[in-house]
């Protein structure tokens, strides 16, 4: 079988950053072992797997070692993909996904991603946390996807180093670690997955459904400009609306081809 491929930098305001993700346009989905072994082979962060759904796109993501329930990176390269590439006419895409109904639109050469909110309660900390990952929080909170670790300040935030093997043993996806922007930014985060084969995402639109109604809660703010200080990085726009949030970027181009597999 033949396909068309793009590696596509979503989140990314320059050449070699943001996050990179692979979107690949399908008839229909192969079984979940060839979607598997394309995103293993791909090599990237995720691989966004698109087939066409009554005038929309139903979409499926994977990393090397699992299939994700919710990717923003690969949905706003998926929808950069559409919109650039497939049917440049278009302004708007809806996605169909495990996470929901996802909406992208094009507004001024970037694109605004439109996902459901993800709230967080306050949670003890688990044995060893502060050891593995280098500092204590000042507070942490958890859902049933990520441990959301609230840090002293930026600095703190960017010279983290953690246990990435005992991160992985712990019982959620992974852990955003956060703290308030220290000038251009109102917050900054990194996030941790090593449990699903990415031991540090760079720029992360899933994250920011926990991230922004966290920092709405804490500032009485609804819109943003936050920073992933990975060693790509990534700035996004944000908002809360309602009980959705919206992220912002713009998408980059690096490679496009064919894949072949038979």
């Amino acid at each position: 079988m033949r396909t068309r491929i793009y590696h596509v930098d979503a989140f990314a305001d320059r050449p070699f950053g943001g996050n990179p993700a692979a979107v690949m346009p399908l008839p229909a989905f192969p079984d979940d072992a060839i979607l598997l072994a394309i995103a293993a082979e791909n090599c990237l962060p995720a691989t966004a797997f698109l087939v066409p759904e009554g005038g929309e796109y139903r979409v499926r993501w994977f990393t090397a070692l699992a299939e994700l329930s919710l990717c923003g990176h690969a949905t706003l390269a998926s929808a950069a993909v559409i919109m650039e590439r497939l049917e440049p006419a278009r302004t708007e895409v809806f996605f169909y996904s495990a996470g929901g109904c996802l909406e992208v639109r094009r507004e001024d050469g970037r694109y605004v991603m439109n996902m459901p909110a993800q709230t967080c309660a306050p949670v003890p900390a688990p044995a060893g946390l502060a050891a593995t990952l280098g500092t204590t929080p000042r507070e942490l909170l958890v859902n049933d996807r990520h441990y959301l670790a609230v840090l002293e300040d930026e600095a703190v935030v960017r010279g983290l180093a953690p246990d990435m093997e005992a991160l992985r043993r712990l019982d959620r996806d992974g852990v955003i670690v956060t703290a308030r922007g220290d000038g251009r930014h109102d917050f900054v985060s990194r996030y941790f997955v090593p449990a699903k084969g990415i031991p540090e995402d760079a720029v992360t639109g899933s994250a920011h459904c926990t991230l922004v109604p966290y920092w709405a809660g804490r500032t009485g703010c609804s819109s943003f400009l936050a920073y992933q200080a990975s060693a790509r990085g990534g700035e996004l726009s944000c908002a809360l609306v309602g009980n959705r949030v919206e992220l912002g970027g713009a998408c980059l181009f690096y490679l496009e081809g064919t894949a072949d597999w038979g």
